[in-house]
């Protein structure tokens, strides 16, 4: 029996015990008696409920958090890397002696691996233990974030991009896979949501530690932007390194042997007891339930066309985001170029706060009312809209500058609603497979508008430089407006195509149908021997 069939309270006094449990916790259980009337059973399982979450967060979130804060460090500090120490001629640019065209062809190869490598590097993480294969993922971005500090010409740069793309390829969807493992995806947005704000707050963090490294320029014959390389890669192996320990693997981990490659991973304890463990499978019968896929499972899930418009949707929105963070700085120096380097570094910081704020508001929010998620995309994506607007016209440069913080906020929630909404969909229809395929195509293809802003756009648009940039501001604007149409048409094809029941939530229905059936006949045969006897 599942939490959606025990009987349920009245929804005002609910929501008070909710709220009670909500501060109170398990170790407080006892204290609930005056609220326990005949709806004690709900009562009760929402309260086991309630702190298997808790504890599940604080073991996955904590380490995603954590993993995904360092390695959009090591992703995001090339732009920063463009402007720093510029007084002194040590940019990366002056450094490197690299061109407008090898500056964005450097940047956007990197999703050009990431594209490529997204869902076969996906697919492997449905195959292993994932915290294992997120371990390699952290572990190599790390490596190739240090050796950038040793990049001597144009090529090494290009290189080196290139490969940190490959490496990185499928954390993103990968993540967003892990999650559904330990949490229904219905759930999941303001998850996503919270371990998104890893970015914004590195993001910010990276731009206000840059100012810092710029001071540390040719101490012991390195550049600022070579120590900050350096420090970010060293610190991300040793965080990758220790997600073996740290990263719980699946919920059900201990059920299956440990033979072959398996044997060479850290064993870990269950993170969930037996009575836990129950009340998780009766809410997530699919995940426990999930069977090997095939090549025409896969087929199956590339050809549902819902897929593509999640695709087109992420496109708008992940390219103007990634494209705002590349160039945050080269942006802020159109404003006004009186601005020093220390300024601009400075000056990205409120984007990605606004970008955070953003993501905490609206992400709970999508999850609570999860049948409009085309709502909650959507809303952000028009005050996109409208920073972007502010940013090209506005008549002074505080004002132009407020626009890209009108930008940040509404780019925040709608990466992960998108993500969010692919595993919802995808899900039920088509199971594990659906969520691993589903997240990886959206970020892959999708990341195919990070390749176009990052190499056509700004740098990569020499002419616009002398226009402030203006019609690479109007192009982004226009994606995102692309992204805000596919959203209306995939809410529209759901309702049509509804979420039909996979072969696993089948099997576990029944299952779990069996299951009380065995305990029924159980219980009466208990009650007879006590007549008897």
């Amino acid at each position: 029996m599942g939490l959606d069939d025990i009987p349920q309270p009245d929804p005002a006094r609910l929501s008070k015990i909710y709220r009670y449990i909500c501060v109170s916790g398990r170790e407080r259980r006892d204290l609930l008696t005056p609220l326990l009337t005949e709806n004690s059973i709900f009562v009760l399982s929402l309260v086991s409920y309630h702190c298997i979450f808790v504890q599940m967060a604080s073991l996955t979130l904590s380490a995603l958090w954590c993993l995904y804060f360092l390695t959009s460090a090591i992703r995001s500090n090339v732009g920063l890397a463009l402007t720093m120490n510029a007084s002194e001629h040590d940019t990366l640019i002056e450094y490197l002696g690299l061109t407008a065209h090898d500056t964005s062809l450097g940047l956007a190869l990197y999703y050009v691996g990431y594209v490529v490598f997204d869902v076969p590097f996906n697919l492997i993480m449905t195959r292993i233990a994932p915290h294992a294969w997120i371990s390699r993922v952290v572990t190599t971005i790390g490596i190739v974030g240090a050796c950038m500090a040793a990049m001597k010409a144009a090529w090494s740069f290009i290189f080196l991009r290139l490969l940190l793309g490959i490496m990185t390829a499928g954390l993103w969807p990968g993540m967003a896979y892990y999650l559904t493992l330990w949490y229904p995806p219905h759930r999941c947005a303001q998850r996503i949501g919270f371990y998104f704000t890893a970015a914004q707050i590195s993001a910010a963090v990276v731009g206000l530690v840059s100012a810092g490294f710029q001071y540390m320029n040719m101490d012991k014959g390195l550049t600022g932007f070579e120590w900050m390389f350096l420090i970010y890669g060293l610190v991300t192996i040793v965080v990758g390194i220790a997600l073996l320990w740290w990263l719980p693997d699946r919920p059900n981990i201990g059920q299956g042997p440990r033979v072959g490659l398996r044997r060479l991973i850290p064993e870990q304890r269950p993170v969930l007891d037996e009575e836990d463990f129950k009340l998780h499978f009766a809410d997530m019968k699919a995940t426990y339930a999930a069977h090997a896929w095939t090549l025409k499972d896969l087929v199956k899930v590339l050809l549902d066309i819902r897929l593509y418009p999640l695709v087109l949707m992420y496109f708008g929105v992940v390219g103007t985001g990634i494209g705002l963070q590349n160039f945050a700085t080269v942006i802020i120096k159109s404003i006004n170029p009186s601005w020093n380097s220390v300024d601009l570094s400075l000056l990205t910081a409120p984007i990605w706060i606004c970008d955070l704020i953003g993501i905490l508001i609206v992400t709970p929010l999508s999850d609570r009312f999860h049948n409009h998620r085309a709502i909650f995309f959507s809303g952000p994506s028009l005050i996109i809209i409208a920073g972007l607007i502010v940013t090209t016209y506005a008549p002074t440069h505080w004002s132009r500058y407020a626009g890209l913080l009108i930008t940040g906020i509404g780019l925040g929630p709608t990466v992960p609603i998108c993500m969010t909404w692919t595993a919802e969909i995808f899900q039920p229809r088509h199971g594990e497979v659906g969520t691993a395929v589903g997240t990886a195509v959206v970020s892959g293809l999708g990341n195919l508008g990070s390749v176009a802003t990052t190499y056509a756009l700004y740098s990569g648009w020499p002419a616009d430089v002398k226009r402030g940039y203006r019609n690479s501001n109007m192009v982004m604007l226009a994606m995102v407006g692309n992204s805000i149409l596919f959203a209306a048409l995939c809410s529209l094809l759901r309702r049509a195509l509804g979420d039909p029941m996979t072969r696993e939530l089948q099997w576990a229905q029944q299952h779990s149908v069996q299951q009380n059936k065995e305990e029924e006949e159980e219980n009466a045969a208990k009650q007879a021997e006590e007549m008897y006897f």
